[in-house]
Protein backbone atom coordinates (compact mmCIF):
# COMPACT_ATOMS: atom_id res chain seq x y z
CA UNK A 1 0.00 0.00 0.00
CA UNK A 2 1.84 3.07 -1.22
CA UNK A 3 2.10 6.38 0.52
CA UNK A 4 0.56 6.04 3.96
CA UNK A 5 -0.20 9.52 5.25
CA UNK A 6 1.33 8.96 8.66
CA UNK A 7 4.72 8.50 7.01
CA UNK A 8 4.71 11.84 5.20
CA UNK A 9 7.96 13.47 6.26
CA UNK A 10 7.59 16.32 8.73
CA UNK A 11 10.09 19.14 8.59
CA UNK A 12 11.87 17.93 11.70
CA UNK A 13 12.63 14.54 10.17
CA UNK A 14 13.94 16.14 7.00
CA UNK A 15 16.12 18.41 9.10
CA UNK A 16 17.58 15.40 10.89
CA UNK A 17 18.01 13.53 7.60
CA UNK A 18 19.83 16.38 5.90
CA UNK A 19 21.88 17.15 8.99
CA UNK A 20 23.22 13.60 9.32
CA UNK A 21 23.48 12.91 5.61
CA UNK A 22 25.37 16.17 5.15
CA UNK A 23 28.15 14.82 7.37
CA UNK A 24 28.75 12.03 4.89
CA UNK A 25 28.47 14.30 1.88
CA UNK A 26 31.33 16.43 3.21
CA UNK A 27 33.71 13.47 3.47
CA UNK A 28 36.50 12.86 0.93
CA UNK A 29 36.23 9.91 -1.41
CA UNK A 30 38.12 7.48 0.83
CA UNK A 31 36.03 8.58 3.80
CA UNK A 32 32.82 7.87 1.91
CA UNK A 33 34.07 4.43 0.98
CA UNK A 34 35.03 3.71 4.58
CA UNK A 35 31.66 4.86 5.92
CA UNK A 36 29.88 2.83 3.26
CA UNK A 37 31.81 -0.32 4.19
CA UNK A 38 31.24 0.14 7.91
CA UNK A 39 27.54 0.87 7.48
CA UNK A 40 26.95 -2.02 5.09
CA UNK A 41 29.28 -4.74 6.35
CA UNK A 42 31.52 -3.65 9.22
CA UNK A 43 28.89 -3.30 11.94
CA UNK A 44 27.09 -6.56 11.05
CA UNK A 45 30.44 -8.37 11.24
CA UNK A 46 31.17 -6.75 14.61
CA UNK A 47 27.79 -7.91 15.91
CA UNK A 48 28.48 -11.44 14.68
CA UNK A 49 31.78 -11.41 16.57
CA UNK A 50 29.94 -10.29 19.71
CA UNK A 51 27.61 -13.28 19.38
CA UNK A 52 30.64 -15.60 19.19
CA UNK A 53 32.23 -13.85 22.16
CA UNK A 54 29.02 -14.23 24.15
CA UNK A 55 28.92 -17.96 23.45
CA UNK A 56 32.56 -18.34 24.50
CA UNK A 57 31.99 -16.45 27.77
CA UNK A 58 28.76 -18.17 28.82
CA UNK A 59 29.39 -21.77 27.78
CA UNK A 60 30.98 -22.61 31.15
CA UNK A 61 28.49 -20.78 33.36
CA UNK A 62 26.28 -22.64 35.80
CA UNK A 63 23.35 -21.90 33.47
CA UNK A 64 25.42 -22.72 30.39
CA UNK A 65 22.68 -24.58 28.53
CA UNK A 66 20.19 -21.76 28.74
CA UNK A 67 22.86 -19.08 28.23
CA UNK A 68 24.24 -20.71 25.09
CA UNK A 69 20.68 -21.09 23.83
CA UNK A 70 20.25 -17.36 24.42
CA UNK A 71 23.40 -16.58 22.46
CA UNK A 72 22.14 -18.77 19.62
CA UNK A 73 18.82 -16.94 19.73
CA UNK A 74 20.53 -13.62 18.86
CA UNK A 75 21.28 -14.36 15.17
CA UNK A 76 18.01 -16.27 14.83
CA UNK A 77 16.11 -13.24 16.14
CA UNK A 78 17.90 -11.07 13.60
CA UNK A 79 16.86 -13.42 10.82
CA UNK A 80 13.25 -13.48 11.98
CA UNK A 81 13.19 -9.68 12.21
CA UNK A 82 14.42 -9.58 8.62
CA UNK A 83 11.64 -11.94 7.53
CA UNK A 84 9.00 -10.07 9.51
CA UNK A 85 9.97 -6.85 7.79
CA UNK A 86 9.25 -8.17 4.29
CA UNK A 87 5.44 -7.80 4.47
CA UNK A 88 5.75 -4.53 6.42
CA UNK A 89 8.04 -3.05 3.80
CA UNK A 90 5.76 -4.04 0.93
CA UNK A 91 2.62 -2.86 2.73
CA UNK A 92 3.98 0.59 3.61
CA UNK A 93 5.83 0.93 0.28
CA UNK A 94 7.76 3.98 1.38
CA UNK A 95 10.31 5.16 -1.21
CA UNK A 96 13.93 5.67 -0.24
CA UNK A 97 14.86 9.22 0.82
CA UNK A 98 16.83 9.89 -2.36
CA UNK A 99 13.79 9.04 -4.50
CA UNK A 100 11.61 11.84 -3.10
CA UNK A 101 14.57 14.10 -2.30
CA UNK A 102 17.16 13.93 -5.10
CA UNK A 103 19.51 16.25 -3.22
CA UNK A 104 20.15 13.57 -0.59
CA UNK A 105 23.69 12.22 -1.01
CA UNK A 106 23.68 8.45 -1.57
CA UNK A 107 26.93 6.95 -0.28
CA UNK A 108 26.09 3.33 -1.07
CA UNK A 109 24.75 2.11 -4.38
CA UNK A 110 22.24 -0.58 -5.29
CA UNK A 111 19.50 0.36 -2.80
CA UNK A 112 16.36 0.27 -4.91
CA UNK A 113 13.88 -1.33 -2.48
CA UNK A 114 11.45 0.32 -0.11
CA UNK A 115 12.64 2.20 2.94
CA UNK A 116 10.43 1.38 5.96
CA UNK A 117 11.67 -0.26 8.08
CA UNK A 118 15.45 -0.59 8.03
CA UNK A 119 16.57 -4.22 7.84
CA UNK A 120 20.00 -3.31 9.18
CA UNK A 121 18.52 -1.49 12.17
CA UNK A 122 16.00 -4.21 13.01
CA UNK A 123 18.56 -7.02 12.80
CA UNK A 124 21.14 -5.08 14.82
CA UNK A 125 18.67 -4.29 17.59
CA UNK A 126 17.36 -7.85 17.67
CA UNK A 127 20.92 -9.09 18.26
CA UNK A 128 21.55 -6.41 20.90
CA UNK A 129 18.39 -7.21 22.86
CA UNK A 130 18.97 -10.98 22.70
CA UNK A 131 22.59 -10.62 23.82
CA UNK A 132 21.61 -8.31 26.67
CA UNK A 133 19.40 -11.07 28.05
CA UNK A 134 22.46 -13.33 28.19
CA UNK A 135 25.43 -11.06 28.92
CA UNK A 136 24.83 -7.50 30.07
CA UNK A 137 28.23 -6.07 29.09
CA UNK A 138 28.29 -7.54 25.59
CA UNK A 139 24.64 -6.61 25.22
CA UNK A 140 25.44 -2.99 26.05
CA UNK A 141 28.25 -3.02 23.48
CA UNK A 142 25.83 -4.48 20.94
CA UNK A 143 23.34 -1.70 21.75
CA UNK A 144 26.04 0.85 20.94
CA UNK A 145 26.70 -0.87 17.61
CA UNK A 146 22.96 -0.96 16.89
CA UNK A 147 22.71 2.79 17.47
CA UNK A 148 25.74 3.32 15.26
CA UNK A 149 24.13 1.12 12.61
CA UNK A 150 21.00 3.26 12.57
CA UNK A 151 23.04 6.45 12.38
CA UNK A 152 25.02 4.99 9.48
CA UNK A 153 21.89 4.14 7.48
CA UNK A 154 20.76 7.76 7.64
CA UNK A 155 24.29 9.00 6.97
CA UNK A 156 24.45 6.85 3.84
CA UNK A 157 21.23 8.43 2.59
CA UNK A 158 19.30 5.17 2.29
CA UNK A 159 16.87 5.56 5.22
CA UNK A 160 14.85 8.19 7.04
CA UNK A 161 15.33 8.44 10.82
CA UNK A 162 11.85 6.98 11.34
CA UNK A 163 12.86 3.94 9.25
CA UNK A 164 15.60 3.31 11.78
CA UNK A 165 13.32 3.86 14.79
CA UNK A 166 10.79 1.47 13.27
CA UNK A 167 13.57 -1.06 12.76
CA UNK A 168 14.60 -0.76 16.39
CA UNK A 169 11.01 -1.35 17.49
CA UNK A 170 10.62 -4.39 15.25
CA UNK A 171 13.92 -5.94 16.32
CA UNK A 172 13.14 -5.40 20.00
CA UNK A 173 9.66 -6.89 19.65
CA UNK A 174 10.91 -10.00 17.87
CA UNK A 175 13.80 -10.59 20.29
CA UNK A 176 11.67 -10.14 23.43
CA UNK A 177 8.30 -11.58 22.47
CA UNK A 178 9.65 -14.74 20.86
CA UNK A 179 12.46 -15.32 23.38
CA UNK A 180 10.46 -17.63 25.70
CA UNK A 181 9.42 -19.84 22.80
CA UNK A 182 12.91 -19.83 21.28
CA UNK A 183 14.69 -20.60 24.55
CA UNK A 184 12.17 -23.31 25.32
CA UNK A 185 13.15 -25.02 22.07
CA UNK A 186 16.87 -24.24 22.01
CA UNK A 187 17.80 -25.02 25.62
CA UNK A 188 16.95 -28.76 25.44
CA UNK A 189 18.77 -28.92 22.10
CA UNK A 190 21.92 -27.41 23.63
CA UNK A 191 21.62 -29.76 26.60
CA UNK A 192 21.42 -32.78 24.29
CA UNK A 193 24.46 -31.55 22.39
CA UNK A 194 26.39 -31.64 25.65
CA UNK A 195 25.78 -35.39 25.89
CA UNK A 196 26.95 -36.10 22.35
CA UNK A 197 30.45 -37.22 21.58
CA UNK A 198 32.48 -34.35 20.15
CA UNK A 199 29.86 -31.70 20.99
CA UNK A 200 30.41 -31.26 24.70
CA UNK A 201 32.47 -28.12 24.05
CA UNK A 202 29.32 -26.26 22.99
CA UNK A 203 28.12 -25.90 26.57
CA UNK A 204 29.49 -27.50 29.72
CA UNK A 205 28.45 -26.14 33.13
CA UNK A 206 31.04 -26.42 35.93
CA UNK A 207 31.07 -29.95 37.31
CA UNK A 208 29.19 -31.41 34.35
CA UNK A 209 30.13 -34.98 33.52
CA UNK A 210 31.68 -35.94 30.23
CA UNK A 211 29.42 -37.52 27.60
CA UNK A 212 29.02 -41.26 28.09
CA UNK A 213 30.87 -42.11 24.88
CA UNK A 214 33.81 -39.96 25.89
CA UNK A 215 33.86 -41.52 29.37
CA UNK A 216 33.91 -44.98 27.84
CA UNK A 217 36.84 -44.01 25.62
CA UNK A 218 38.82 -42.74 28.61
CA UNK A 219 38.06 -45.90 30.59
CA UNK A 220 39.23 -48.05 27.70
CA UNK A 221 42.43 -46.04 27.32
CA UNK A 222 43.20 -46.38 31.03
CA UNK A 223 42.60 -50.12 30.86
CA UNK A 224 45.06 -50.46 27.99
CA UNK A 225 47.68 -48.47 29.86
CA UNK A 226 47.22 -50.61 32.96
CA UNK A 227 47.49 -53.86 30.99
Amino acid sequence: MAGLDQFDNPDIELDVLYGINGLGESLPGWGRRAVSFVGEHGIPVALALLVIAAWFLVRRRSDAHQAVAGAAWAPLAAGLAFLANAPIRDFVARPRPFVDHPDVAVLVQGKDGYSFVSDHASAAMAIAVALFLVHRVLGAVAFAFALLQGFARVLLGVHYPSDVIGGYALGTAVALLLAPLALGALTPLVRRCGTRRGLGWIARPPGASLPAARTADLTEQRSRLAA
